[in-house]
């Protein structure tokens, strides 16, 4: 019995020098680099973040998956008390050519500024400035043509932001379109 009661305070304890290791990350974290600061293997990682997830998913925190990274945040449901406890109440809101823009980024990334440009028939260098100012899209690299465009993407931010855990969870097209249809109907 000693075999099984020591076994499961060791998950304990994993689970919270884990949890801790989340709390002061200040960004994104893989599960590699959380093994070795654990000092165990990143399926032992992975199994105690399924169990955290599950935990959270009736409290205040969430994990935040990028990629193979995660980050521990808070639950998008929680947003206006801790805005209004931080006084970040939105003071500012991003303009209709800055939304689309932000929009067109986040169902076609990797996309490039002609792209966008193409997209919406006028120029957006001066919202793609916005959003990048903002931390809610970035440059993710260079398109392999003549020029090299710069290639724009959604950042963690964005998905924090929006209450997403991966841009796979935005809604269909078709979906935005029934909303929107229903809302001029209004």
């Amino acid at each position: 019995m000693e075999t099984s009661d020591s076994t499961q305070n060791e998950t304990v304890n994993l689970t919270a020098l884990l949890e801790s290791v989340l709390f002061v990350a200040s960004g994104p974290v893989s599960m590699g680099r959380l093994a070795k600061a654990l000092e165990t293997t990143p399926a032992v990682v992975k199994n105690l973040l399924d169990s955290l997830e599950n935990e959270y998913a009736v409290r205040g925190l969430r994990l935040q998956w990028s990629g193979n990274d995660v980050q521990l945040t808070t639950a998008p449901e929680s947003s206006d008390v801790i805005e209004r406890f931080l006084g970040l109440e939105l003071t500012t809101r991003l303009s209709q050519a800055a939304l689309e823009v932000l929009a067109i980024v986040a169902y076609m990334q990797p996309i490039t500024r002609p792209q966008i440009d193409q997209i919406r028939g006028v120029n957006s260098d001066g919202s793609l400035r916005t959003l990048l100012s903002k931390g809610l899209i970035e440059e993710i690299g260079r398109m392999e043509t003549p020029g090299r465009p710069i290639l724009y993407g959604s950042t963690p931010e964005f998905l924090q932001h929006f209450g997403l855990t991966t841009v796979a969870e935005l809604p269909e097209l078709e979906e935005v379109e029934e909303v929107e249809e229903e809302e001029i109907g209004d």
